[in-house]
Formats: structure tokens, C-alpha cells, sequence
């Protein structure tokens, strides 16, 4: 019972938090006269993608020994690969269930520019932030460098190929709900409240992964790498499955590699700086599995020039690669 409160008490605070946080930046953007693209791709990117940010670095900071480490890389690999796996998976068999005016998917209805250019960054980057475990120590200061350099050319190109959609409609602010208009004190009150409680929830949450990791005799790592991203990225991506239904596949797919991008290129950073960054065998099968899944997508896009709803679903095998390899390894 114990566990139980600290793996899903952490889990529901940090979610909870994440969301009154995302609701203060957007409307901390809104009040900053903030482009919708800023306001989608930096502000709101940051606030859906704390809660698996957070619990790495905790369980790194905080934690003690080399299981939160374990934890730690875990938890940082997990992410894009759950999302170039599962997620993916996910929203192929969407794309096959759902109509689009009473007619079946033949492919994906997307903007190709947009989703090769995130694939392609995603491709680039993680694979430097890998290649940086088999670096000297001094070298891995300089990618992870690149990676956030990275991420600031990838905002920027995304920010000013982004076309204006209006004046967005945003949910009153949790802290101030009779106010259209709340002042920026409340605001940032909100923001630094959320913050304080996704911090605390994650600690929490790494306390309970390091009880659960002791008491079944397995290692951290592979407890981190299924529990973290699924529990915080996957109730998250099924926004795609809404957008599916609508026929919005580009909002859908792009909610998936926009989120690949932020999760290869910061969060990999900070893991190369606060951690040995050496990498297991099964460390480096989940991150060779996610490269696979978002390169059998580029090259449908770049070859075919169209993705299929069932080549998305296909990517649903490596995740069950990536279990079979924990059995046997």
C-alpha cells in the first residue's frame, strides 16, 4: 500500500500540477502579447513535457547510488522511445478505426514538410546524444551543448514556419477563475506553485520506482524506462487520437514528433551533464528501437511522399522487441 501511494499519489500530483502549469504559461504568454507559436511550441511545450522531465532529474539530483542514475537514464530514454514506438503505434490503429467523411484512411492526411523536418531533427539529435556515451568525458560537454543549440534552431524554424490561427481560447486561469483578464502576479504565482508541486510529486514518484526496483530484485532501469513515460507521456498523446477522429492527423502526428524533438535533444542534455551517461546493452536497444520507428516513417515520407495508416501500426513491433529483449538479456 505503501508503494502503491508513492508510485500513484507522486504520479496524480505531478499531473494534476502539470496541467494548472501549463494553463499559467499559456496564459503568462498571452499576457506577454506572445505569438500562438511561441505560445504552442515553447511556452505549452514546456509545461506537457515537465512531468517526464522532472522525474530524471530529481531521481538524478536527489537520488543516491547508481540506482538513480538507473532511474535517471531510464526514464530520460524512455520518453522518445515510448513515443516513436507506442504512441505512433497508437495512432495508426486510430487512423484505421476512424472515418474521414464517411471514408476509410488510405494515408495520412499531413503536412509532409512538417512532419519530415521533426523526424529528421529527431533522427539528428538522438543520435548524437547516444553517440555522446561512447565519447571522453570533455566531448560529452560538447554535444550536449549541440543538443540544446539544437532545440533552439528547431523552436525558431518551427516558431516562424508556424501561421497565425487566431486568437486562442484559453480556459479561465485556475487561480483567478472570474477574472478574463488576471494580472501577471497571479500568474507567475500559479506557475511557481505548479512547479513546486510537479517537483514534490516527482520526488515521490522516484521514491516509489527505487522500492519497487528493491523489493521485485530487477533492475531501476527497467522499472523507469516502462512506468515513467507511459505514465506521463501516453495519457498526454492521446489528444492524437481526438485530433485523429477529426481528421487533423498533422495535429496529431505533430503532437507526437514535436514532443520526439524536446525529449531527444534538452532532457538527453541535462542527462549527459548530471550522469556518467554510460548506457546499458537495454539502454541502447530502447534508443537503436526509437531511431528504427521514426527512420521507417522518414523513409516512407521521403521515398512514397505519404505515410500509411499500417506503417504506423508497424511500429508497434518494436516495442514488443524492446520487451522480449528484457526477458532474454
Amino acid at each position: 500500500m505503501l508503494l502503491l501511494l508513492y508510485l500513484i499519489g507522486g504520479l496524480a500530483v505531478i499531473l494534476f500540477c502539470a496541467e494548472i502549469f501549463t494553463n499559467g504559461v499559456e496564459w503568462l504568454g498571452k499576457r506577454l502579447k506572445l505569438s500562438e507559436g511561441a505560445v504552442g511550441s515553447v511556452l505549452a511545450a514546456v509545461g506537457t513535457a515537465l512531468p517526464e522531465a522532472i522525474i530524471p532529474v530529481i531521481a538524478i539530483l536527489l537520488g543516491t547510488g547508481e540506482a538513480a542514475h538507473e532511474i535517471g537514464i531510464g526514464a530520460i530514454l524512455g520518453a522518445p522511445f515510448m513515443l516513436a514506438t507506442l504512441a505512433l503505434c497508437i495512432t495508426g490503429i486510430a487512423a484505421l478505426v476512424y472515418t474521414v467523411n464517411g471514408q476509410k484512411r488510405q494515408v495520412m492526411l499531413i503536412d509532409h514538410n512538417i512532419m519530415k523536418r521533426d523526424l529528421l531533427f529527431f533522427i539528428i539529435v538522438y543520435s548524437l546524444a547516444i553517440l555522446a556515451a561512447f565519447l571522453p568525458a570533455a566531448y560529452k560537454l560538447h554535444i550536449a551543448f549541440l543538443l540544446v543549440v539544437a532545440y533552439i534552431i528547431y523552436v525558431t524554424r518551427t516558431i516562424k514556419a508556424g501561421s497565425k490561427l487566431g486568437e486562442t481560447q484559453l480556459k479561465p486561469l485556475y487561480f483567478a477563475r472570474k477574472h478574463r483578464e488576471p494580472s501577471i502576479r497571479v500568474i507567475v504565482l500559479q506557475v511557481f506553485v505548479a512547479l513546486a508541486g510537479i517537483v514534490t510529486g516527482a520526488n515521490f514518484f522516484v521514491d516509489g520506482i527505487e522500492r519497487v526496483a528493491e523489493l521485485m530484485h530487477i533492475s531501476p532501469f527497467i522499472v523507469s524506462i516502462f512506468i515513467a513515460p507511459i505514465a506521463t507521456e501516453l495519457p498526454e498523446k492521446f489528444n492524437s487520437l481526438i485530433w485523429v477522429r477529426q481528421g487533423k492527423d498533422t495535429l496529431a502526428l505533430g503532437n507526437i514528433t514535436g514532443a520526439m524533438v524536446f525529449q531527444s535533444s534538452l532532457i538527453p542534455a541535462l542527462g549527459i551533464v548530471l550522469t556518467p551517461w554510460v548506457l546499458s546493452d537495454l539502454a541502447l536497444i530502447s534508443a537503436i528501437l526509437a531511431l528504427a520507428g521514426a527512420g521507417l516513417i522518414y523513409l516512407s515520407l521521403q521515398l512514397k511522399k505519404y505515410i500509411r495508416p499500417a506503417t504506423l501500426v508497424l511500429t508497434g513491433s518494436l516495442y514488443v522487441i524492446f520487451v522480449m529483449s528484457v526477458f532474454i538479456i
